[in-house]
């Protein structure tokens, strides 16, 4: 009996795929209407995105099959779905964030935060926070955790040594940074070894048993893992690029309500998250102190001989590491320039308040901005592929001497082939698919017709609900698949029960971020958890709190500066469909998007 379950188990994806369209049959053969044909598909690829029996990325194939055999969309229209506005925008973001990781700015960036913090225990905890929130603000979480957790690793080591003078003095070399890449285009500078050392006392004995002590560094080492990938999640939420489920929400929205004036972009997603991520950091940032540090103000800010000598080698591995890096590179100088025009022109191109460059030089016969976030993202991706890395001028081959060679530019097209999630790429243009055939098929009314009875129930309190079942559902699945399912269904059910689609799409967006209680449930977790130190029982006791502490900053954010800047408290022209007469909303008093 054994054996057979375990074939079984070993066999659950082939089981799954085979199965569970047959077990789902009954629907499109009972109602043979469009609208069971493309529910029947939308539960398949539920099943199959919650169970990875397949790729992410195939099963977003199925639409382009399904729905023009189903006589729901044609296969030119199905395909025209995969290739939006935001798909673009995702290319272009990671173009300039790899470019980032290849230059290894976002390493210097890194430690030169963490030089300035300083290497106290509660400081050094905000400091790694900070730094991976800004990070992952701007590359992806994952490339922001797999450096960030070697370096909060090789600090550690040098804080729970009982350092001599000589190593309290110059800090231990800790192969930790080792899982870096080194950059292949700069020599690291040589660091001088022979500096005057001198042999100081033997390090006392610290007072407290060697038990608690050690229990002590386990639940620091723990902390500091566990901030570097919670922060991460969080701060992916402070732009539009900062994780995919955030251009999943623009896609759908651009999707199901095309006339919506482009309300979702960078600078008004901006100016809604940020001061959400900062809100939700800090707290975050309390509650693992507590967790993991308590408040011994003594402890927690590093007083005492002992603690100072033990500060000192942690700060010189930093230190030896950001001298390591030498100085700026013209390549780095370069990326450097780029990026922060880049992110210039995303803030300034249509944010609302202003007249932007797109609406005075680009702008269409209603004064809008033709050129779109993804425009300018495309349009640094490609300066990146012809500015060259070094100073303009012709060098010699090495090796090959009298031959000339121009040097490469800053970026080239085998390290995107290598690094581009392509896969999110194609889950983006399935669920956009997803958004589509549910329009074209009258699902989307459908669903809208059988939730009217929320009516009665208040917003807040819907907002809040849904929240937590984002929240908890995306602790088990993916991120980008749980909102590609659950934002066309929340679209649906605005429209019938006449609030804002924004209300209830945004919190629902952020909240699919909140994964924190499994190592499973998002790269970053997996990243912190795989070095060890934690169990999954430390992971979900903080994690727990944290997502409770997350619902409750979004609801606040939802329910408070975003009204006025998405004028949330009316029902939108540009959501107006068939539900306009049921709302009672006449043209005259509809919230119409401004130009």
């Amino acid at each position: 009996m054994a054996t057979c379950w375990q074939g079984l188990w070993a066999y659950r994806f082939y089981l799954i795929v085979f199965f569970l369209p047959i077990f789902l049959l009954p629907l499109p053969i009972l109602i043979p209407t469009k609208e069971a044909y493309c529910a029947y598909t939308i539960i398949l690829m539920a099943f199959l995105w919650c169970t990875e029996a397949l790729p992410l990325a195939i099963t977003a194939f199925l639409p382009t099959v399904m729905f023009p055999m189903m006589g729901i969309m044609g296969a030119s229209v199905v395909s025209t779905e995969y290739l939006k506005d935001s798909n673009m925008l995702f290319i272009g973001g990671m173009l300039v964030a790899l470019a980032v990781e290849h230059w290894n700015l976002h390493k210097r960036i890194a430690l030169r935060v963490l030089l300035t913090i300083g290497v106290r225990p509660s400081l050094l905890i905000l400091g790694f926070m900070v730094v991976t929130a800004f990070l992952s603000m701007w590359i992806s979480n994952t490339a922001t955790t797999a450096m960030m957790v070697p370096i909060a690793h090789a600090v550690l080591d040098q804080l729970h040594e009982t350092p001599t003078g000589t190593d309290a003095e110059e800090g231990r070399n800790n192969p930790a940074f080792e899982l870096q890449e080194p950059s292949p285009q700069k020599e690291e500078t040589k660091l001088d070894e022979k500096d005057n050392k001198q042999d100081g006392p033997a390090h006392p004995v610290p007072s407290e048993s060697r038990a608690q002590r050690n229990e002590e560094q386990l639940r620091f080492t723990q902390g500091m893992s566990l901030c570097v990938c919670y922060s991460a999640s969080i701060g992916g939420i402070a732009t539009l690029t900062g994780t995919t489920t955030n251009l999943v929400l623009q896609g759908q929205v651009n999707s199901i309500f095309p006339q919506n004036g482009n309300v979702v972009n960078f600078a008004s997603w901006f100016f809604f998250a940020f001061p959400t991520m900062v809100i939700l950091l800090l707290l975050s940032w309390v509650w693992l102190q507590f967790l993991f540090l308590g408040f011994n103000f003594r402890k927690s800010c590093g007083l005492g001989d002992q603690m100072r000598k033990q500060e000192r080698a942690a700060f010189e591995v930093i230190r030896r590491e950001h001298k390591r890096l030498g100085p700026m590179t013209f390549a780095e100088k370069a990326v450097t320039i780029l990026f922060v025009l880049l992110v210039v022109l995303w803030f300034t191109r249509e944010p609302g308040f202003f007249t932007g460059w797109g609406n005075l030089a680009f702008s269409d016969e209603n004064g809008n901005s033709m050129p779109s976030d993804g425009t300018v993202a495309i349009l640094i991706g490609v300066i990146l592929f012809i500015v060259p890395s070094k100073i303009p001028g012709l060098t010699q081959e090495p090796g090959k001497p009298g031959k000339l060679k121009a040097p490469p530019a800053l970026l080239n097209w085998t390290i995107v082939k290598e690094k581009m999630p392509w896969n999110i790429v194609l889950l983006l243009g399935g669920g956009f698919a997803l958004a589509k055939g549910s329009e074209e098929s009258g699902l989307s009314k459908w669903l809208g017709d059988k939730l009217t009875p929320l009516e009665s129930v208040p917003p807040p309190a819907i907002a809040l609900i849904l929240c937590l079942l984002i929240a908890t559902f995306t602790e088990c699945t993916s991120n980008v698949a749980t909102t590609t399912i659950f934002l066309p269904i929340l679209a649906s059910m605005s429209q019938a029960i006449c609030i804002h689609p924004l209300y209830v799409m945004l919190p629902c967006t952020l909240s699919s971020s909140l994964a924190f209680m499994l190592p499973v449930a998002t790269p970053p977790n997996a990243i912190a958890f795989s070095f060890g130190g934690l169990k999954v029982k430390d992971m979900a006791r903080a994690g727990f709190m944290l997502n409770i502490i997350g619902v409750l900053v979004i609801t606040l954010a939802i329910n408070t500066w975003s009204i006025p800047m998405f004028d949330l408290h009316r029902f939108p022209s540009w959501a107006q469909s068939n539900t306009t007469d049921f709302c009672g909303v006449s043209q005259a008093n509809v919230t119409t998007p401004s130009p």
